[in-house]
């Protein structure tokens, strides 16, 4: 591959993960702790939303240049 601002040959792969939402949420952990007991602390985690995306770059090692793969 080469890169098509210098047209050097030094490049290489590069993959970026980036993420979206809440992991878990204290609040609705705390109140289905108090509503339900244990078993509600597990309400924290309903309807997380949590998304992981996973982008393939080439990146130029020579002129620092990034373009999609």
């Amino acid at each position: 591959m080469t890169c098509p601002k210098c047209n050097s040959e030094n490049c290489q792969i590069i993959n970026e993960v980036t993420q979206t939402g809440k992991d878990f949420s204290a609040g609705k952990g705390c109140l289905g702790a108090i509503c339900l007991g244990p078993i509600g602390v597990l309400c924290g985690a309903c309807g997380k939303g949590k998304q992981i995306y996973n982008k393939k770059f080439w990146v130029c090692n020579n002129c620092g240049n990034k373009w999609k793969a």
